[in-house]
This record gives C-alpha cells, structure tokens and sequence, in this order.
C-alpha cells in the first residue's frame, strides 16, 4: 500500500507546473527563438520556421473549420515535401491524428487503411492520385479530399478532390489559437505496418512518446543547433522516426527529396551543406555504388543512421570512404522508429577490424528514453544469460512504444504479455549489456533439430565480393524439415555461380549451416528497402512443391 509522505500533500499539479508532453510545442519555440531561420527547402522554395509556424497553424484552423477534432483521422498520401511536414503538426494542432500512408501500397491496401482508421479527410499528392482514386471507390467511405500540386513534380495527375491545399491553408488563420492535447496520452499519429501476414494492424502512437522518441534523436544523433537533414527516409515511414517532429528542437533545415536517387542526393548534400540523413541499407547501396558523375565533393562527413540488417564491413568501408559516419539503429513501427543504438566506445577504434566487425554487428543498447530493453525467454518471459550464446526474444517496455493497435484487442494484448512488448525478434545479450539480432522468429531455420539464424548465413554470404544483397528462408525438406534457401542478388558487372558461393560458404559456416539452394535474381522489397522475405518463402515452397 502507497505510504501518504509530506510530499503528497498540497503539492498537487497545476497548469503552472504540468503540461502535457507533446511535440507541437518545439515547433513553437523554434519559430519565436529563431523565426528567420531556413525551415524547408524544395527545389526553389525556402520557408523560414516563421512562415512555416503559420502555415501548419492555417492548417489546423481550416481543419477545425471543417469540423476536424479531436480523435479523427486525417490520412496523407504525400511524398517527402513540405505539406508532409506541415500535416505532421498542422493535423494534431487540431486535436486530429495523422495517418500518414505508404505512397506504394496497392489500392486495395490503401482502401483498407482508409476504411480501418475512419478517415475523414485525404490529402493526396497529384502522383498519387491514380492510386487514390482507386483506393477510394473501394473503401466506401465519404472523405474530404485535398489535392496537393506540388510544383516540383513533373509528371501528369489529376485532382481528385473539390479543394487545392493552398486554397484550403488560405482558409485558415495563420495565428489559430491552436490547443494543446487534453491528455498526452492522446493519439498523435496512425502508422500501419507492412501487413505481409495479413491485413496491416494500425499502430497507434500518442503525444508524450513522439515527444520524447523526438529528444532521443536529438541526444543520440549529438544534433547541434540548426543541423541540415535530408530527407531520404520516407515520412509515412514511422512518421520519418519522428524527425518531422525532432528537427523543431534544433530549429534544423528540412531538405525535402521526392525521389531518392544518388545524383540528386550528392547534389542536395553538396549545395546546402546536409548534415543528417536516415536511411535503409539500400540508400547507402546508391551511395556507395553512385558514378563519379553523381558524386559530388561533401563538405564535411555526413552523419548517416540505419536501421535493419547490421551494414556489412564492406558497405561501412565504402561509406566512410565516400565521407559518411554510419551509426546503427534498431527499432520497429511499435516503438516509434528506432528506439535502440549501436552506441560506439572510442576505444573500439583501436581493435582488430574483425572485432570492429563484431561490435558492429550487434544492434546495441536502448534509447535514453527508452526505459527497458532485454532479451527474453518468449514462454517463462525469464532474461537469458547475457553470454551472447542463449537466444531470446527481443522486448522493450516504456513511453516509447505505441499505445496499441487500433480496433485490435486481440493482437495488443499478445504483444504487451507479461508486462513487455514482444518485438518477435530473436536475439542474444552480450555480457556488456548489449543486444545482438539473429532473426524474426518467423525466419528462424529449424533443421534436422537445429537452429539456424538466416542473418549468418546471410552475412556470409554477404563477404562474398561478387554478393550485392543476399536473404536466406527456410526451404521445406523431406529429410531435414527445412534447409537454407539463399536468395543472391549480385553486383552489376559481377559474376558468380551457386558452386562458387557455396564453396565461399564452406570455410565460414557449419555443415548444417550451408545453404542448401541458391537462387539468383533481384530481391523483393519493401518501400523502405527490406526484403520482402515472406515472399521468398513462398518461392522456396514452390521450388519444394515442383521438385517433389
């Protein structure tokens, strides 16, 4: 029972002493500390935080004007510009919550995501609109469309809706008395994951943990005052890992990017001097491998954070080569983007490049306002020895992981049994605390009674000079059960058969560990650049059914 202490009495909270955490308020005091400075380039637009202050405030109040409060979702169909970034306050200064939708999904997913959110309004970007049309004769709902006409977008389109968005903001009062939420435990943001087993489950974010995944940035990514960020991480992608939100804090420059391309990005990079960007394996990929036409003198190192599979050595070397520092993040859609960093010792810098390798591949430690991080016993929810041997579930707990999935009672309380967020991920804690991935528990390879982790196999493959992109699923086995199936994309120019790669496999895996089937061809990806294993899986069955 709590113990009634002095320190209960007449000490209670007020408007004076407790406000609700929210991330609109950085926005704020970005605009009346330092209102002169840049906000948003695109193309030949710059805004400064002043106008870009009043424009998200216009938007709130036309929003408000149309009946849009609190609780109702407002869905985006944008691509990285500077609507993006103002919906991303102007819709929760309305009390509203953003649902921002991934710009490749078909319209059939669209449509659900439309219908299971209850949108009332659309904003769709006039390349979309094809897209959205579609989506919007199957969802059966009646929404207020916007059409955004983004000048910097040369192909065709049509408007789908009765209102422009700048007629829309023309609307709105540019000095809205826009409020805050009643309760930081309102929802901020609506984010639906790939739904690659199904249909997407909506991920419900609130207030308090944008703000606080949003100063987690700041401290992680040693952001100074007015950093330059590129913007190569799409922002219906968690809502960009909340750096719509983060750079208000350090009153940084948003470069918006329609289409990540390399020329573009060395371009953008070189010309305003981009400090930051975020981005999947891939985007490094097109670094990396840009002609020295692309390539473009950087003015400093670029500081450049990933998220997934542990970059390879070979991709690390190249990017510091070409003038990136590279810092490894882990995350999910639950958890607002990356809430887990390989956080890096000075004194690694003088091991061995092997043991760097090591260090390197481990996803690390959390956040500092991630609260609980842990690798887990999936059954008895026990911590495993942290002997970097003894596999687990990967699981979280704090202020930095959603709310719950929306209309979803049934798969919230399976991923918060025990008091814990099961991530799904399996992996092992080294003795220094650190978190180590091996694979999603769904891609775990279970041969002949073993375990086999598809990442190690796929890091050696990987090391293969020859090997672009490389992902190992289970194959289904008559004898075995399963065995590795490697799916390989190779290098342009490359060449290498399944003989060579499985000879290159041999001194560095163990017997039971060597891929069985090799298959070549470019690999299925997510719009973020994951690989869409579940599709591979599906190929690896086939294969299996045809041979039988």
């Amino acid at each position: 029972m709590r113990r009634d202490t002095i320190y209960d009495r007449d000490l209670d909270r007020n408007p004076a002493n407790h406000q609700p955490l929210t991330p609109l308020g950085y926005l704020d005091r970005a605009a009346r500390v330092f209102p002169d400075q840049v906000a948003v380039i695109h193309g030949s637009l710059r805004r400064s935080y002043a106008e870009l202050y009043a424009r998200c405030r216009r938007l709130a109040s036309a929003l408000a004007a149309h009946g849009i409060g609190r609780g109702d979702t407002v869905a985006v169909l944008l691509a990285n510009t500077p609507a993006m970034i103002e919906c991303h306050y102007g819709v929760p200064m309305a009390g509203a919550v953003l649902n921002t939708l991934n710009t490749r999904l078909d319209a059939a997913a669209l449509a659900f995501c439309l219908a299971h959110g209850e949108a009332k309004v659309l904003v769709v970007d006039r390349e979309f609109s094809g897209i959205a049309r579609e989506a919007l004769a199957q969802a059966g709902r009646s929404l207020l469309v916007i059409d955004d006409d983004d000048p910097e977008y040369a192909g065709a389109g049509e408007a789908l809706g009765t209102c422009d968005y700048e007629a829309f903001l023309a609307k709105g009062d540019p000095e809205h008395d826009w409020a805050m939420p009643d309760d930081e435990w309102d929802a901020i943001s609506l984010n639906y994951t790939s739904g690659t087993t199904g249909d997407p489950k909506g991920v419900v974010y609130h207030h308090r943990g944008a703000a606080l995944l949003s100063l987690g940035n700041v401290v992680t990514g040693a952001l100074g005052q007015h950093p330059v960020y590129l913007w190569t991480l799409p922002m219906f992608h968690c809502n960009g890992w909340c750096f719509p939100w983060t750079l208000s804090i350090v009153a940084g420059t948003h470069v918006c990017l329609r289409q990540v391309r390399a020329g573009a990005m060395y371009a953008l990079m070189a010309e305003h001097g981009v400090t930051h960007l975020c981005g999947a394996p891939i985007v490094m990929q097109l670094l990396i491998n840009a002609s020295d036409a692309e390539r473009r003198p950087l003015p400093h190192r670029v500081a450049f954070f990933t998220a997934a599979a542990p970059p390879p050595e070979a991709v690390l070397a190249g990017m510091r080569e070409a003038g990136f520092a590279v810092t490894h993040l882990y995350g999910l859609t639950e958890s607002y983007g990356p809430a887990v960093v390989n956080a890096w010792h000075a004194e690694w810098d003088d091991l061995p490049a092997d043991a760097q390798a090591a260090k390197k591949a481990r996803q690390g430690v959390r956040y500092p306002v991630l609260e609980g991080l842990d690798v887990r016993d999936p059954e008895t929810l026990e911590s495993v020895p942290a002997d970097g041997k003894t596999m687990g579930e990967v699981m979280m707990r704090g202020n930095v992981v959603m709310r719950g999935y929306l209309k979803n009672p049934a798969s919230t309380e399976a991923a918060f049994r025990g008091g814990w967020f099961h991530t799904g991920d399996l992996g092992v804690k080294h003795a220094d605390g650190y978190v180590q991935l091996k694979d999603r528990s769904k891609d775990i390879i279970i041969s002949g009674g073993e375990n086999i982790s598809s990442i190690e196999v796929e890091d050696a493959l990987f090391k293969h000079p020859a090997v672009a992109a490389a992902a190992v699923v289970a194959k289904p086995d008559d004898k075995w059960g399963e065995t590795p199936c490697a799916f390989v994309e190779l290098k342009e120019g490359a060449s290498a058969d399944a003989d060579d790669l499985i000879r290159w496999c041999r001194g560095r895996l163990a017997a039971y560990k060597m891929p069985r089937t090799i298959v070549f061809g470019e690999l299925p990806k997510t719009s973020t650049g994951k690989v869409q294993k579940y599709l591979l899986r599906e190929r690896a069955r086939a294969g299996s059914e045809q041979e039988s």
